[in-house]
């Protein structure tokens, strides 16, 4: 019999989408109180996507400047987390552009801690807003005006059309706040919670529950407070109750961003992500425990800030002490908190390449290495991205020299040697087998190179001139790097069988084909890390006037030895084509190499450093050839 009839991903969504929608008309049908609690609550969101976009827009690169530049200390580090969210009224946006920064290296865990921190706090400022807006008070009337001026500000440009948008979130807010009002009114007693004891651990721990229910579910903790707060102000929740739902969407605002550092980062940004996830975790703990002692707090500075009375600024009170607390427990351990996440989720290392690739052909199982610096949430952020490129690209390059290096039956740590061993550049290949080049070349290169064209190809965000000029340089360099490892997959198939073979003078050529070479990739390897342009400049001419003179050299002599009858034709042709993949592979590393000195851009300098020991620490575990 045949295997069983799957039915599609695609469809099977399509079809879950559509009884969810069924099953919300028919709903809407049956209460119209219902469906004004939706529509504002749909309101309200679209607002905050708005708002979030618009400031976004209006702030530009400037935002990402200074997020790479608020690390220098902790207490900067907080700072910007407060003042980020608050601006930007999404601490989620916030979260996610850290762990965008730490994963491609732009920042580090600690001040990636800091800014989580005040994220949180920041958070808590948009809650005294909705508190605030959630008074008897009908903000339609402001918010009509506000759409009208949003729609005409889109006509005055790029600027004016963020500023709309801006407007736009604000009024849609106003909006919702006034439909979810009338919507908690027109339901009544139908969802009346207060009959429901909140009081007992099982009761508290139900609306907690909740509380993170609706927030995964909506994506937005102000959203969840945002219909907690207007519960509350209608008398269909109490307040112990509110406070166990705002300890609830504290946590649910963490899972979403978790869930994306950890599936969609590179280890610092899964450090980062469940540092955020811990963080509020152990906040909502500790607030579960100290609940009467701070309730009780709570209470005491609303009466005597003169809203003892207001049970919706009390709950902003509540949630704005225990975020509080939370960072006044972590503050002090920092560095021993980063040290363990560092602990938990170590770097990984690169596979160490399989003997059985020593011998052509040999089946070995094709298990392609991946980016390791590559990650979604990089793309939400064009600083970011380009950082997170420029990481990859010393992967690429490190990964790429070590294959050539493999690929000539040389150790990669002789690039860097202050002398290279004469004794090596001389053995015999039997001393040092040669791995497979062609399945060294699937196995470490071409998925790092799939995955970095495929990642710089999915990004939306605008570019200013300096990111493009970087952007096209980097697919010219992989490109280069590329091109490079496949040349010298060509001059392996010769070389590897001239170097087995007895002593003769086509294995002295090829001899002094490999030792020409890898002195050529040791200069390179060399210049990439020189500071000085000019210098750069000058050591890469003297290195091509030097490969000129040894490519005229060795045709000479070879044409020399063909007249003296000690080479015949077959084997000066195999030579003159091997000549050529060595010329290839020195051209395509050197033009990587020289056009990362072709500008002054910082993010041109980057390139420099392609084949050098800082490209990526945790690559220099790979073994030699």
């Amino acid at each position: 019999m045949g295997e069983p009839m799957r039915l599609p991903s695609r469809n099977l969504r399509w079809i879950i989408a559509l009884l969810v929608a069924a099953a919300l008309g028919w709903s809407f049908w049956h209460s119209p109180g219902w469906l004004q609690l939706c529509a504002g609550l749909a309101l309200f969101l679209f607002g905050l996507q708005c708002l979030e976009e618009g400031l976004r827009q209006l702030a530009g690169s400037k935002l990402e400047q200074l997020l790479a530049r608020s690390t220098g200390t902790p207490l900067r580090g907080l700072l910007f987390g407060i003042v980020g969210t608050t601006l930007l009224n999404s601490s989620t946006l916030v979260s996610l552009l850290t762990i965008a920064f730490i994963s491609s290296g732009l920042i580090q865990l600690a001040g990636g801690l800091a800014i989580i921190f005040g994220a949180n706090i920041g958070g808590t400022t948009g809650i005294w807003l909705l508190a605030l807006a959630g008074q008897n008070v009908s903000l339609s009337p402001i918010a009509l005006p506000m759409v009208v001026f949003g729609v005409l500000a889109g006509a005055a440009g790029p600027r004016g059309k963020a500023a709309g948008r801006v407007a736009l979130g604000v009024a849609f807010i106003f909006l919702g706040i006034d439909q979810i009002r009338g919507g908690f009114e027109a339901v009544g007693g139908g969802m009346d919670l207060t009959t429901m004891e909140g009081g007992g651990l099982a009761g508290t721990l139900l609306f907690v529950f909740a509380g993170l229910a609706i927030t995964v579910v909506l994506q937005s903790s102000h959203a969840t407070l945002m219909l907690t707060l207007t519960a509350l102000g209608t008398g269909q929740l109490q307040l112990d109750q509110s406070l166990a739902i705002a300890i609830g969407s504290n946590v649910g605002s963490s899972v979403s961003t978790a869930f994306v550092g950890m599936l969609g980062g590179n280890r610092a940004g899964q450090r980062l992500a469940l540092a955020h996830a811990l963080f509020n975790v152990a906040t909502a703990l500790v607030a579960l425990i100290l609940l009467v002692p701070l309730t009780w707090l709570m209470r005491t500075v609303a009466g005597l800030a003169g809203f003892g009375d207001n049970a919706l600024l009390q709950l902003a009170l509540f949630h704005s002490m225990f975020n509080g607390g939370g960072v006044l427990l972590f503050w002090p351990w920092q560095r021993q908190f980063a040290a363990a996440l560092e602990r938990w989720l170590p770097e990984r290392g690169e596979p160490p390449v399989p003997a059985e690739a020593t011998a052509a052909g040999a089946a070995v199982p094709l298990e392609r290495l991946r980016a390791r610096h590559l990650s979604d949430v990089a793309l939400e952020s064009t600083e970011a991205a380009t950082a997170a490129v420029a990481l990859e690209l010393h992967h690429l390059g490190q990964l790429s020299v070590e294959v050539i290096c493999q690929a000539l039956s040389l150790p990669a740590d002789q690039l860097t040697a202050a002398q290279p061993d004469e004794a090596l550049l001389a053995r015999d290949a039997s001393e040092g087998a040669f791995f497979d080049a062609d399945l060294l070349y699937q196995q470490r290169v071409k998925g790092v190179y799939g995955d970095l064209l495929a990642f710089m190809s999915r990004l939306e965000l605008p570019m200013d001139a300096e990111h493009r000029q970087f952007w096209s340089r980097s697919q010219a360099a992989a490109l280069q790097l590329v091109e490079a490892v496949k040349g010298a997959k060509h001059l392996q198939k010769n070389l590897a069988r001239r170097l087995h073979g007895p002593d003769s003078p086509v294995r002295d050529a090829y001899l002094a084909l490999r030792r020409q070479l890898f002195g050529q990739i040791r200069e390179l390897h060399a210049i990439a890390r020189d500071s000085d342009a000019a210098s750069a400049a000058r050591r890469l001419a003297a290195l091509d006037a030097e490969a000129e003179a040894f490519d005229a050299r060795f045709r000479e002599t070879l044409f020399e030895q063909v007249r003296r009858g000690v080479f015949d034709g077959l084997e000066a042709g195999s030579l003159l084509n091997d000549q050529g993949y060595a010329a290839r592979v020195y051209g395509s590393l050197r033009e990587v190499i020289a056009a990362a000195f072709a500008g002054d851009s910082e993010w041109l300098q980057r390139l420099r450093l392609l084949t050098g020991d800082k490209a990526d620490p945790a690559t220099r575990d790979a073994p030699p050839a």
